[in-house]
């Protein structure tokens, strides 16, 4: 299976300002200075050699879009943040080329910056599609019908030509989907939202966003410490500081790069892939919680085996 993200960010999309290329070219141009390459060709193989991601490259600004890829069958997605635009247009080529036109979509709640990017989803105005929005919620039909209602939208969802179905999911009852075996969790956050996991062939994959974890609560820290369990891959909300997360921003609805750290050491987990980011952060500071995360593994580690951890980049693919 590869997981390919579409969009990583929380609360609202962002884009690269030109105050920040400028700080990028800044960056590129002393390290050319410095180190006396004066060839196009030969500055940018050494800056992907020597930089740092952020210099050279962006983490990207859309909100959150996750798509799992076993390479055959239906699409599997989750969230429909402003990253479900590019995805849509490119599982319109891949249709193309022989693959059933089916996207299964699972949301882990229906706050708008997990929703607002399906009007400008493609495939929904395409009568051979078929569109399955999985969920938690009761209201997964009504939250997609209201933002595409006027006055906030010109087309209306009564005139999104694919077939569009909701399934209604609960945790403790699994689902097949495409030969993937599904699991719902709860989560703490504003209305409730659902982490997900996923199982082919033995390998798994856990997606847990917008959840607010409570250092002090032990009995919910096991409960998704079971719900990790061995997963070769965590995708999780990093997305304050555990200082923020406890404080200021206590009951916001969203965890830490800590919080992540601790709990799947505890499950065991093989990759952390640190996501939903903070939208005032920039390229340098994201990177900078990515620092602040490997080298807290590192101390935290004892005699467990290494947890990998990542951070999510629009376009980043990872297999699992």
């Amino acid at each position: 299976m590869r997981v390919r993200f579409w969009g990583t960010r929380g609360s609202l999309p962002v884009a690269l300002t030109s105050t920040g290329v400028r700080r990028k070219l800044r960056s590129a141009l002393t390290y050319a200075l410095e180190a006396g390459v004066t060839d196009v060709d030969a500055l940018l193989a050494n800056l992907d050699r020597d930089a740092d991601f952020a210099v050279t490259h962006t983490y990207g600004g859309h909100s959150a879009c996750v798509e799992l890829d076993t390479g055959a069958g239906e699409f599997i997605v989750c969230d429909l943040g402003s990253g479900a635009r590019p995805l849509g247009n490119d599982l319109l080529q891949r249709a193309a080329a022989g693959r059933p036109r089916i996207v299964n979509v699972f949301l882990s709640h229906v706050h708008w910056d997990h929703i607002m990017g399906f009007p400008f989803f493609a495939p929904a105005y395409d009568p051979d599609w078929t569109i399955r929005i999985h969920g938690g919620h009761a209201e997964l039909e009504h939250a997609l019908r209201l933002q595409q209602s006027a006055p906030c939208f010109p087309v209306p969802f009564d005139r999104l030509a694919a077939r569009i179905e909701f399934v209604r999911l609960e945790p403790g009852v699994p689902h097949m989907t495409n030969g993937i075996e599904v699991a719902i969790k709860k989560q703490r956050h504003s209305g409730d939202s659902y982490g997900y996991r996923f199982t082919r062939s033995g390998r798994r994959l856990v997606y847990t966003t917008d959840s607010e974890h409570r250092p002090e609560d032990a009995e919910e820290a096991a409960g998704f410490v079971e719900f990790f369990r061995g997963a070769d891959l965590v995708v999780f909300d990093a997305m304050y500081s555990l200082l923020d997360a406890i404080s200021v921003k206590e009951d916001w609805g969203h965890s830490s790069n800590i919080v992540a750290v601790e709990l799947c050491q505890r499950a065991a987990v093989k990759h952390l892939c640190l996501f939903h980011h903070e939208p005032a952060y920039d390229d340098e500071q994201i990177e900078q919680v990515l620092r602040e995360t490997v080298r807290f593994e590192e101390l935290t580690r004892g005699e467990a085996a290494r947890l990998m951890i990542s951070s999510a980049s629009d376009g980043l693919e990872i297999d699992v």
